[in-house]
């Protein structure tokens, strides 16, 4: 055992003994509140140090105990240290949260937060209890719905505030805020990852309370947890869509946002908060185009051009805008027009050419796609339109001015460039996999080839007992006979190598050595099982020193250097899902997989690079069925029309789609 090893030994040793002392002491100060409150909390933080303490915890049967000291104690503060410490405790392992998540104790938190006697911190740990539990836990968001935790945590989100003014200087109206906050944290969790269609609708009850408080207070503390309640609640959801829109709720986020933008010109925190209401907005109108006309009414598309040129955002910002620009302009000919009349195709062309970002090249490319009817119509005819004589008099102004058919020329070519490369990079896998089934079959025939040999040599081993000379005779024929083989192995790799993309020499060679690598490599591998076969006999021994001589056994002993290093490329990525989740998370902890480069050796000190393999969330999943549904098979479109991941390119998302259609799994997702 190392000294590093022996260390965590001891470590863990430690642990178990500190949260067996921790538990009878919580045990042996039942009468003494204060006392059980300072050991809750040693507890919780001993847990929170290592995730496994929790479950060792949850074995001795602290967790249970823990969970009944919250119910039965009669000290307020005895009960919140306790709900705190569950909570951590379950946050910090997905085990524990299982264990937790009971209808019992829902029910129990459920009394809890109804209790008119319940201090508005003992509310507050108890809403963090059921936050924890229901976080991407689809059992969680099943039991808070069938215990009635959802209507009275809805009841709290109508009731805590009560003062538009929101005066978070007096400490009880901060308190209160808190709570508040805390509920719609949790009301999130309830509606999203994975998405729960029934929570959704429930929540549509809130919807004129949410607009109240929007209309009466732009205060970030009430408009950022607000709308991420909405953008979650209405998340591929029409029907809940359709509830918000019909409540006066697209109306008065565009008010919001016009204010917003006009604040931004001052103030750097508006223009951050008006793309948090850009994201919502969105939400509200993709899958479901129709309900762009409303924003129409507002000019939302000119104000959001008009934030796009804001120096404080980001990137990632800005795709946010760009994309909600394009599901506006989606279908709608009213804000196709504001695009134009607002300078917006030279702003997409300058995002396409300047901004060097993968995602938001193709949701400018998306902008310009919805565009380019009407940017035709004005380029041909100002009449086709049909407009009053007003509009079309200024629309004839505009084409003067702003020469439409040069930008649209432009932006034409940019998109050209950019499918010519997706066709190149196409070309070029089809190539990949060619040189693979070629290398593939040429292994297949070495193989054969050298099992013959190895049989005739087996064979050979029983006449050199006999006769040595004739024997030496023999193996000296059959390492003619490899070194020929092995030339012709070369020369069909250089064969092979007049089939590669000419355009790319570097990795011409790259390909050819390592299929020639490969191919050796299972030379070695096979002699190696052979010989191994034999091990006993030393005149086996001697015959395989004489089948490879000592420059070839150099040679093979490089390629397989090299082989190994190939295969580790080949070998995938693990993920695993992070349970963590902070205390007013509104957003997951989504499962990424992680990519290595290797330096392969023998190849020129050339680098082999993977793209970086990331899988399909649900959302996204959700995305590529909404997306198939609506337009069809039409990759790029729906890849231009959703918020998927970072690199992701439209034959993945074809890929994907037939993966899950026939799998075993398809009628559940």
């Amino acid at each position: 055992m190392t000294s590093m090893e022996s260390e965590n030994t001891k470590k863990i040793q430690e642990m178990k003994t500190d949260l067996n002392l921790l538990l009878e002491c919580l045990k042996y100060h039942m009468g003494n509140p204060l006392s059980q409150k300072e050991v809750l909390i040693t507890i919780h933080s001993v847990c929170k140090q290592n995730s496994d303490a929790g479950v060792y915890f949850r074995d001795i049967g602290g967790l249970m105990f823990v969970e009944s000291l919250a119910k039965s104690s009669e000290h307020s503060m005895v009960k919140e240290a306790a709900l705190y410490t569950l909570g951590s405790i379950a946050e910090g392992n997905v085990y524990c949260q299982q264990t937790l998540c009971t209808s019992e104790l829902f029910q129990d938190l459920n009394l809890l937060l109804s209790n008119d006697d319940s201090n508005t911190n003992l509310k507050r740990m108890s809403v963090y209890v059921l936050l924890v539990l229901v976080s991407n836990n689809r059992n969680g968001q099943t039991l808070v719905r069938e215990t009635g935790c959802i209507e009275v945590l809805s009841q709290l989100f109508r009731t805590v505030l009560s003062n538009y003014e929101l005066n978070l200087s007096d400490n009880n109206v901060f308190q209160s805020y808190l709570l508040w906050s805390s509920v719609c944290s949790t009301l999130c969790v309830c509606v999203n990852n994975p998405q729960n269609d029934e929570n959704q609708m429930l929540c549509c009850s809130l919807f004129p309370h949410v607009n109240e408080w929007l209309v009466n207070c732009m205060k970030p503390e009430i408009i950022r947890p607000i709308c991420s309640f909405i953008g979650l609640t209405l998340a591929n959801n029409t029907h809940v869509q359709n509830c918000f829109v019909s409540s006066g709720g697209l109306d008065v986020l565009s008010q919001v946002l016009v204010q917003l933008e006009l604040d931004s010109h001052n103030t750097f925190s508006s223009a951050k908060l008006a793309v948090m209401v850009t994201k919502t907005l969105d939400a509200c109108i993709t899958n479901n185009s129709s309900f762009s006309v409303v924003l129409s009414k507002y000019h939302i598309v000119s104000k959001l051009l008009s934030l796009l040129l804001h120096q404080s955002l980001d990137l990632g910002e800005k795709f946010s805008i760009i994309l909600a620009i394009g599901h506006c302009t989606e279908d709608c000919e009213k804000n196709q027009y504001e695009f134009l009349k607002s300078n917006g195709l030279p702003l997409m062309i300058q995002a396409l050419t300047e901004f060097k970002n993968e995602e938001l090249s193709r949701a400018a490319t998306y902008v310009l796609h919805n565009c380019k009817k009407i940017t035709e119509k004005l380029s041909l005819s100002l009449q086709d339109i049909s407009l009053d004589e007003n509009e079309a008099n200024q629309q004839k102004d505009i084409h003067e001015k702003e020469n439409l058919e040069e930008h649209w020329k432009t932006a034409k070519e940019i998109i050209c460039r950019i499918k010519q490369f997706e066709r190149e990079g196409k070309e070029e896998k089809l190539q990949s996999d060619q040189y693979k089934d070629n290398a593939s079959s040429m292994k297949i025939k070495i193989q054969n080839n050298l099992k013959r040999l190895s049989a005739d040599s087996i064979r050979g081993t029983k006449v050199e007992n006999k006769d040595t000379n004739q024997s030496r005779q023999l193996h000296s024929s059959k390492s003619d006979d490899i070194t020929s083989k092995t030339c012709a192995n070369e020369n069909q790799m250089k064969t092979l190598k007049k089939n590669t993309n000419p355009l790319n020499p570097c990795y011409r060679e790259r390909m050819q050595n390592k299929n020639l690598h490969k191919a050796t490599s299972s030379c070695t591998q096979n002699l190696n099982e052979k010989m191994t076969f034999n091990q006993k006999d030393s005149v086996s021994q001697s015959r395989y020193k004489i089948l490879l001589t000592p420059r070839r056994r150099r040679q093979l002993s490089k390629v397989s250097t090299a082989t190994e290093g190939l295969k580790a490329i080949h070998q995938k990525p693990d993920s695993q899902k992070l349970p963590g989740l902070g205390e007013h998370a509104h957003n997951t902890s989504i499962p990424e997989a992680k990519a290595r480069r290797f330096r392969v050796p023998g190849e020129h000190g050339l680098h082999r690079k993977r793209r970086i393999r990331k899988n399909f969330t649900k959302e996204e999943v959700n995305y590529l069925f909404h997306g198939v549904k609506k337009m069809g098979n039409h990759w790029n479109s729906i890849l231009w029309s959703f918020p998927f991941q970072q690199g992701r390119k439209a034959v993945d998302l074809a890929h994907k789609y037939y993966k899950l259609i026939r799998g075993p799994n398809c009628a559940a997702i």
